[in-house]
């Protein structure tokens, strides 16, 4: 264990200050950062949005694998999860907005496409 003493003093710091850097960040750079990710996690779904119109509006989703669709959105709902639990509200949004789009889409696959596959 002596290659762990260096370590502790961390520990102690990360247990003394809940393991959370501060939000908003202290530097100009993590502080850009913060807000590009944010900016990011919105655009990211934003950019689908011509899909879930497309499909809606023309009622034609064939050639949409709806499984496909269906598990990004069972996989959006983990990182939801991990965001409320660790309070990190970039991963909120961005994962709850993708969660909105890979259901519609999903949704639109199954009634207007040609099924699961």
């Amino acid at each position: 264990m002596e290659h762990m003493k260096g370590l502790h003093h961390l520990h102690l710091r990360k247990r003394a200050s809940g393991g959370l850097e501060p939000f908003p960040a202290r530097t100009p750079w993590k502080r850009l950062l913060d807000k590009a990710v944010l900016g990011v996690g919105v655009i990211g779904p934003l950019a689908s949005i011509p899909q879930v119109l497309k499909i809606y509006l023309t009622q034609d989703a064939t050639g949409l694998s709806g499984i496909s669709w269906g598990i990004w959105a069972l996989l959006d709902i983990p990182w939801i999860a991990y965001g409320l639990v660790h309070r990190e509200r970039p991963i909120i949004v961005a994962y709850s907005l993708w969660l909105t789009v890979n259901s519609l889409v999903f949704i639109g696959a199954l009634m207007y496409g040609d099924g699961l596959f």
